[in-house]
């Protein structure tokens, strides 16, 4: 199944192409943004969240960003390790790039732990 074409998702991985082949899936409304099948990214309309974990939360935090958040069929909401990136940082490539890089780094942290843990 070939994921449903958005225009903001295509311009971001060309923007982040030099990290490697990056591809995406339609994923619960938006986009997760892949490198080699690691989801470390995801767009919800038209906004570019990345990866956090303990170490990186507080690069966000500072900015004042919060989590992506979403409602549950029971009403309530849930959060995800997912943070919108500060605006300079959209507006500069190499820093999009180097912060993406560093959310891939936390994708695969978060991986290695859930395979330990199975």
């Amino acid at each position: 199944m070939m994921a449903q074409y958005n225009e903001y998702v295509e311009y971001m991985k060309e923007q982040l192409a030099p990290m490697g082949a990056l591809t995406s899936r339609s994923l619960f409304g938006g986009h997760g943004i892949y490198l080699d099948g690691t989801c470390f990214a995801i767009v919800d309309d038209d906004v570019f969240y990345v990866k956090v974990d303990d170490h990186t939360r507080p690069d966000f935090e500072e900015h004042g960003l919060g989590p992506f958040t979403y409602s549950k069929k029971d009403g309530n909401t849930a959060s995800m390790s997912y943070y919108p990136l500060p605006a300079e940082i959209l507006d500069d490539r190499e820093l999009l790039i180097n912060w993406s890089r560093t959310a891939y780094e936390v994708a695969l942290r978060a991986n290695a732990k859930k395979r330990k843990s199975a």
